[in-house]
């Protein structure tokens, strides 16, 4: 090993903790957790060169971690955490101030709440937590009151900029097996997409529910959770479609003439959206090309806090998929749409 290790230094050049927290370069560790060797070491080294807690941009200001008021948002959500309790915890990660066992502000449903038994984790080991600081990341028991994105905070008014969401690529259709566990389906599927595992677009007549990922394994892990921890007797069946894209448009007249033009392909996603789902490349790029005026999104991006309203907006980013054909048409058509793109 020691003549490995010289190699080693020999070609590749020292470490630059510069280098590393740009993201240019990732180190290596060689041990073995099973004998215990160059554990220590590991985590000696972690807590040298890991990177100091960061500041994060909402829609008003960045907020970085001296700020002395609370903040943070919550980045993920795991649901069915003890299946004798349907309980379910979402992970807060600390931005700014300290956080105690006290009232502080959601603001997404502009509500005071208090959580007495906040988490910290550690492996498979949970203990119940009375301060944590920016960086740290704590677990909070929820009921359904948090979606991933969401922000805390001491009274401020202000999002986060959430996590994006980007549109799926393999739909399935989720068939209940068994009409006598129908309730257990419907909290299960709604549990695990709140997870933003996958994403859930119900389709008319009939509540069909459609379910897209990014990979073949996500609908084997719900598959298999819905059958084990809710007792829902399900199967999933591929359904035909290339792309989701969230359309909205000012103009209600052409919305409701493309809605009933392409009822078997208009469906909601879990907030009531509008979706459209597209069974080819070609279909998606026709229709873009000929309707400028209803604006296509194909990735949602955040949600934010429109101050003029006084309510939560959502704010979406296009996501362009741009699939060049020679036909000058089409082209002049792309950019008769983006000229009149604006963000909603």
């Amino acid at each position: 090993m020691r003549e490995e290790l010289e190699m080693i230094e020999g070609v590749y050049d020292p470490f630059n903790r510069e280098y590393y927290l740009s993201g240019d370069v990732a180190p290596v560790f060689f041990g073995s957790a099973v004998n215990n060797f160059g554990v220590k070491e590991l985590l000696d080294t972690f807590c040298e060169i890991s990177p100091s807690p960061q500041g994060r941009e909402s829609d008003t200001r960045k907020v970085e971690p001296e700020d002395p008021k609370f903040s943070g948002f919550v980045f993920k959500i795991h649901a069915n955490l003890d299946p004798k309790h349907r309980d379910r915890i979402a992970f807060l990660r600390i931005v700014s101030g300290k956080f105690e066992r006290k009232f502080y502000h959601h603001v997404r449903i502009s509500k005071d709440m208090k959580f007495p038994n906040p988490t910290s984790f550690m492996a498979q080991d949970k203990s119940v937590i009375d301060e944590a600081f920016p960086g740290d990341v704590v677990g909070l028991y929820d009921t359904g009151n948090f979606k991933i994105g969401d922000t805390l905070t001491e009274g401020e008014k202000m999002m986060y900029r959430g996590i994006p969401s980007f549109s799926p690529e393999i739909f399935m259709e989720l068939e209940n097996l068994d009409p006598l566990k129908s309730k257990q389906l419907e909290k299960g599927i709604r549990q695990l997409i709140d997870e933003g595992v996958a994403q859930l677009f119900i389709q008319q007549p009939g509540n069909r529910k459609i379910v897209g990922t990014v990979g073949q394994l996500q609908f084997e892990v719900i598959n298999y959770r819905l059958i084990h921890e809710y007792g829902a007797n399900c199967r999933f069946v591929p359904r035909n479609y290339f792309k989701a894209c969230w359309i909205t448009s000012d103009n209600e007249v052409e919305l409701i003439s493309f809605k009933q033009a392409k009822s078997n392909y208009i469906a909601e996603d879990k907030d009531g959206h509008l979706v459209f789902l597209s069974e080819t490349s070609f279909f998606y790029c026709k229709w873009l090309s000929k309707i400028i005026r209803i604006s296509f999104f194909t990735k949602l991006r955040s949600l934010c806090w429109d101050k003029n309203k006084g309510h939560i907006a959502v704010t979406f980013t296009l996501t362009l998929l741009l699939y060049i054909y020679s036909d000058f048409f089409f082209f002049s058509s792309l950019i008769s749409f983006l000229t009149s793109f604006r963000i909603c």
